[in-house]
């Protein structure tokens, strides 16, 4: 939860990610803006509210989508050796976006954002 949460640490192991600014922040709230660049340079602002130790949802302040929530869950596995990271994500752009790249962003671009978390997450220790 420490990687998912480091929200200004994103542009450092996510590729696609511009920029990351945190706009508020309290305990388990966040208001985060982020631009990333995935054909070009899309801007939006999300809420996210960790709901427990193991759990994060977000939804959509502002920006270019019509929709974007989503979250994490995260189960602990062997005891706590290992984690179990779920991802969950409804995004709707809001403008037709070719089938091509569609596919490209989910079976690509997606499977890399998780690999990066993973190896972060790893690399934390």
């Amino acid at each position: 939860m420490a990687v998912i949460t480091d929200f200004a640490a994103y542009p450092e192991f996510l590729p696609e990610m511009m920029e990351s600014t945190v706009l508020s922040a309290a305990p388990g709230e966040w208001t985060v803006r982020f631009a990333v660049r995935i054909i070009r340079r899309i801007e939006y602002t999300l809420r996210l509210v960790q709901e427990s130790d193991t759990r994060l949802r977000w939804s959509l302040v502002s920006g270019m989508f019509q929709a974007n929530s989503g979250g994490w869950e995260l189960s602990p596995l062997d005891g706590g050796a290992r984690t179990r990271a779920a991802y969950e994500l409804d995004l709707d752009v809001g403008m037709f976006v070719p089938g091509s790249v569609m596919k490209t962003l989910v079976e690509v671009n997606l499977p890399a954002t998780l690999s990066a978390f993973k190896a972060r997450a790893e690399s934390a220790g």
